[in-house]
């Protein structure tokens, strides 16, 4: 019995969030794409307004001294709103390659961006087919984000630069093996040489005695004598009487 209630409720929750997302969505208003150039004055360049669902007939040409700018206001559900995404998405059509620039938002929905040559990536500049600029616009919530081609984008070059190619981009992938050379482990002489060398050293201690002269009480016996008194030596320099009190 309490199984039901749980799936009526759950079903019937389903399909008003179902309801809510078919009912609102997101769009713009309100909105002008420009291309001019600095100093061009109000009536110079390029202006037109756009139309949420209708892009332009007519392509923007964004030329190395002009700048694109796009004013616009977003919308949910027919009300001036700040989504949580809104940019201009530049694609082209024939090799896939895209860019998307951000709008500046604020709190009451409207929206700005502007871009030149400088902003563009070099793949995009050297394009001779017409790039799609599409704008996209998407939040939080149940409400169906908006995405649609507005316009078409021409870059004119200037005849006399060159465009810097790009940069190939880092990838991380398997690099070669690296076959890595270390140093062997310590290893003793052989034992014929170990053994020359033992004898070489104990045939010279009988010479190292016999060095010492022995006669009249020889030098040997002189140096044994004064290590004697390494003691009292170190007691007159103040630093050995607990060494004598410890002997006696």
């Amino acid at each position: 019995m309490r199984l039901l209630p749980t799936c009526f409720w759950a079903i019937h929750l389903t399909s008003i969030s179902t309801l809510v997302s078919a009912a609102s969505s997101w769009g713009f208003g309100d909105a002008t794409v420009s291309a001019q150039s600095k100093g061009a004055g109000v009536s110079g360049g390029f202006k037109e307004k756009l139309i949420e669902g209708k892009p332009l007939s007519k392509a923007v040409e964004l030329t190395p001294s002009d700048t694109l700018k796009i004013i616009l206001t977003t919308y949910e559900d027919k009300k001036p709103k700040r989504p949580h995404q809104t940019f201009l998405l530049v694609k082209d059509g024939t090799t896939g390659v895209e860019t998307s620039f951000p709008l500046s938002l604020k709190e009451s929905g409207k929206a700005k961006v502007e871009l030149s040559h400088k902003d563009m990536p070099s793949q995009l500049l050297r394009s001779s087919n017409p790039l799609s600029a599409s704008i996209v616009i998407g939040s939080f919530g149940f409400s169906k984000p908006y995405k649609s081609r507005a316009f078409d984008l021409i870059i004119k070059g200037d005849p006399g630069s060159q465009i810097v190619p790009a940069e190939k981009p880092l990838r991380y992938g398997q690099l070669p093996e690296i076959n890595h050379i270390f140093k062997g482990d310590p290893k003793s002489p052989p034992t014929i040489i170990s053994i020359a060398f033992a004898a070489i050293v104990i045939a010279a201690l009988p010479v190292l005695f016999v060095s010492f002269d022995t006669s009249d009480g020889g030098d040997f016996l002189y140096v044994l004598y004064n290590l004697d008194f390494i003691p009292d030596a170190a007691c007159r320099s103040g630093r050995g009487d607990r060494y004598l009190s410890q002997r006696e």
